[in-house]
C-alpha cells in the first residue's frame, strides 16, 4: 500500500512538472475590435520542421481542426458578417477543409471539440469557401488579422507558403450613430466630443450638415489645426468650397505654429483641390 501511495505520488509530480515543459505547439490568442465587434480567435501554432504541410501532414480534401492540440476557438460578441454571411455572436470552433483551389471553413457549436473526429456537420452554424493563396514562408502556423479599416478585416490563416483570408465585416454605423447622440447630449460633452463625432460623420460620408453643425460647435469651444481641418472637409462636402478653403488656411496656419508638418501637407492638398471646384 505504502509503495502504491509513494508512486502516485511520484507520478503526480512528474504530470505536474510536465505541464511547465515548452509545448511543440504552443497556444495563442490574437483579438481585434472590428467595427465595433470584438473578435478573439485562441489556437495552437504546430510548426513545419521541415516537413512538406498542405497536401501531406494535412491531407486535401479532409476536415482538419485548423491548428494542433484542442481545436481553434473564434469569439464574436456581436453578429459579424464573414465572407458575406451572418455568423451570430457567439463562440465557434473552428475546421477547415485544405485544398489546392478552394478551401472550406466551418463554423461548429461544438467549443469542446478536440479534434476533427469530434465534429459533427449538423452542428455547423455557417460554412464559406475561399481561394488559397501563395505567400511567404511561415514556419510555425499563425493565425492573424489584417486590413483592419472601415469595420472590416481580413482573418489571415498562414502555414508554409499557403495563405488563407477570411473577409470579416462588422457594420458599426447604426450603433455608432446611437452612440453619437447619445455623447453629444451629455452636458459636459467638449471640443474633443464634437470633433470626434464630426469625423466619424465626415469619414463615413453621412449626414453632412450634422457633421459640419458639430464641426463647428468644436472649433467654436477651442480650435485646434485639427478639429479645423474636419471643419473644412465637413464644408467641402456640403459643396462650401469658398469656406472650406478659408478654414484650411486657417488650419494650416494652426499646424504651422504646432510645427505638425502632416497637416500642413493635408490643408494645402485640399485647398489646391477645393480651388478647382469652387464656383462650379
Amino acid at each position: 500500500m505504502r509503495k502504491s501511495l509513494l508512486s502516485l505520488a511520484v507520478l503526480a509530480s512528474l504530470s505536474v512538472a510536465a505541464q511547465d515543459l515548452p509545448q511543440p505547439s504552443p497556444k495563442s490568442t490574437v483579438q481585434q475590435v472590428v467595427g465595433l465587434t470584438n473578435v478573439t480567435v485562441e489556437y495552437s501554432r504546430p510548426s513545419a520542421k521541415g516537413r512538406k504541410v498542405f497536401g501531406e501532414l494535412v491531407p486535401f480534401g479532409q476536415v482538419w481542426r485548423t491548428g494542433a492540440n484542442g481545436c481553434t476557438i473564434i469569439e464574436v460578441d456581436s453578429e459579424i458578417m464573414v465572407e458575406g454571411n451572418p455568423l451570430p455572436a457567439g463562440k465557434y470552433s473552428v475546421f477547415t477543409m485544405p485544398n489546392e483551389e478552394v478551401w472550406v471553413v466551418y463554423f461548429n457549436k461544438n467549443v469542446e471539440a478536440w479534434g476533427e473526429g469530434d465534429r459533427k456537420p449538423e452542428e455547423d452554424v455557417l460554412s464559406v469557401k475561399v481561394a488559397p493563396s501563395r505567400g511567404e514562408t511561415t514556419e510555425t502556423f499563425t493565425i492573424d488579422f489584417a486590413d483592419v479599416k472601415d469595420d472590416k478585416a481580413m482573418l489571415e490563416l498562414r502555414w508554409e507558403n499557403t495563405k488563407v483570408r477570411i473577409a470579416l465585416h462588422a457594420d458599426a454605423t447604426k450603433q455608432a450613430l446611437k452612440n453619437i447622440e447619445a455623447a453629444v447630449a451629455k452636458p459636459d460633452a467638449d471640443f474633443r466630443v464634437f470633433a470626434g463625432c464630426a469625423r466619424f460623420l465626415v469619414d463615413r460620408n453621412l449626414q453632412p450638415e450634422l457633421a459640419m453643425k458639430y464641426a463647428k460647435l468644436s472649433t467654436e469651444k477651442d480650435p485646434k489645426f485639427w478639429n479645423m481641418h474636419t471643419l473644412a472637409l465637413a464644408q467641402a462636402q456640403n459643396g462650401l468650397y469658398t469656406e472650406a478653403i478659408a478654414t484650411a488656411e486657417k488650419s494650416m496656419r494652426l499646424a504651422q505654429e504646432a510645427k505638425y508638418d502632416a497637416y500642413v501637407k493635408m490643408n494645402k492638398e485640399k485647398i489646391e483641390e477645393w480651388a478647382t471646384k469652387k464656383g462650379k
